[in-house]
């Protein structure tokens, strides 16, 4: 019995220790834990910031690239050809060749007046001509009828004379008619940006670039 006593107070102190392991043991289990799922934690949210950037990069090129696509293109006005033309008038009548003179000098005065008006307008999908400071419609094609605006997606094929001093810009399309339709316009544009811009939305052509 006495024995037992003796032994009571040291069980007592040895059951406080294991409590205190026990204890211990679950708060590390509980550090361990915590500090396991602000990993996984800190992981999750370093993914989703990562996704986000890429996300955001993604709709800033796609951005891009629309603006890209979209941009329109104008070639500016170039006034050679009609001087060219009025001058030959001109050397016609000192000549007092007047039957020659006149026609070739009202076709040089109206290559003028269109030099200052006509525009060659490159938009994202179609080339299409248009009138003024302002890019206002042409209205339908007095010689074959329709809008003046066809799609890329249509040319068959084009042409530039002469590169080295355009003259003349031919392209044929099936837009108005299935058998193709041709189509001859004088080039009263910056010559090096018609071309530029030929090649880039209709693909290349046969002749040289101009010089």
């Amino acid at each position: 019995m006495e024995s037992a006593l003796r032994s009571a107070p040291r069980f007592a102190n040895t059951l406080r220790k294991a409590e205190r392991e026990v204890s211990g043991g679950s708060m590390a289990v509980r550090k361990l834990q915590s500090s396991f799922y602000g990993k996984e934690i800190n992981s999750h949210a370093l993914f989703t910031r990562n996704f986000t950037a890429v996300k955001n990069l993604t709709v800033i090129s796609v951005m891009r690239r629309k603006q890209i696509k979209e941009e329109t293109v104008v070639p500016d006005p170039d006034y050679r050809i009609p001087i060219v033309i009025l001058g030959l008038s001109g050397g016609l009548f000192y000549a007092e060749n007047l039957p020659a003179a006149v026609p070739i000098g009202l076709l040089g005065l109206l290559l003028l007046f269109q030099t200052t008006r006509v525009r060659f307008v490159f938009d994202d999908e179609a080339l299409e001509v248009k009138v003024g400071e302002q890019l206002e419609e042409s209205g339908e094609n007095v010689f074959v009828g329709g809008k003046n605006r066809w799609k890329y997606s249509t040319f068959v094929n084009w042409e530039l004379w002469w590169p080295s001093f355009p003259i003349l810009v031919y392209f044929k399309e099936k837009q108005t008619k299935p058998e193709g339709q041709i189509h001859f316009f004088p080039v009263i544009f910056n010559g090096k940006q018609l071309y530029g811009a030929m090649v880039e939305r209709c693909g290349p052509s046969k002749t040289s670039g101009p010089k």
